[in-house]
């Protein structure tokens, strides 16, 4: 088992990381021959999933258990708005895709399933369940990104996807993953009991298989 609270929910939910890290459009973006309808798709409703990250994080404050929490919370909301959001856009934009057209697309049913999903056990539970059910996307992404530019087939040159490769394997996003498995930590040493594990646990792997489903839904755009 791996230590700290994020290492053993991951090690728990092992099966349902590795279909969400080691998705077949994952493999398209490291080899940069990902259909680009498959991206175009992604990019749009990641926009609207990031909106609705966004007040989850905003949710963490409120959540929170202290000033230092809130102030976790509130660096990584002002990531998603400042930051993540604005490749979307440029992506988008290189593409003949504009931002009123983005804000208007319609939510697929796994963006609304995931979303709602993160809300609700933030809604129903603490600032433990909420971090839990956030953490698979946050810090996934980075050990995507890096595990990616691992590979053996990872092609940089002409890589459309590149870009979005490099900014989650850079060191700014992989400061705000790290703050969040930390804040996880943080928050299990105070909170977590052997009761609580085996909910947490599902959460954590509800939120892979909602990941993965995401993808899929991309994947089908081809």
């Amino acid at each position: 088992m791996s230590a700290g609270l994020f290492g053993r929910l991951r090690d728990l939910a092992a099966a349902d990381w590795q279909a969400y890290t080691d998705h077949p459009f994952v493999h398209g973006l490291a080899r940069g021959d990902l259909p680009q309808a498959c991206f175009r798709r992604y990019l749009v409703q990641d926009y609207l999933f990031l909106i609705h990250f966004a007040r989850a994080y905003a949710l963490a404050v409120v959540k929170a258990d202290d000033l230092a929490g809130m102030r976790s919370a509130a660096s990584t909301l002002t990531a998603l708005i400042d930051h993540e959001m604005a490749l979307h856009v440029d992506f988008c934009r290189g593409w003949g895709i504009g931002l009123p057209e983005m804000e208007a697309a319609p939510e697929a049913p796994e963006t609304m399933a995931y979303t709602r999903y993160v809300i609700e056990r933030g809604l129903a539970g603490d600032v433990l369940d909420l971090k839990v059910a956030l953490a698979p996307c946050v810090v996934g992404y980075r050990d995507i990104a890096l595990g990616l530019k691992a590979r053996p087939d990872f092609m940089a040159a002409g890589n459309p996807y590149l870009p979005w490769i490099e900014m989650y394997a850079g060191p700014d996003y992989g400061s705000l993953a790290d703050e969040a498995v930390a804040e996880l930590d943080r928050l299990g040493a105070v909170r977590l009991t052997p009761a609580r594990l085996p909910l947490l646990a599902h959460t954590f792997a509800q939120a892979c298989r909602l990941e993965a489903a995401f993808w899929d839904m991309g994947w089908r755009a081809a």
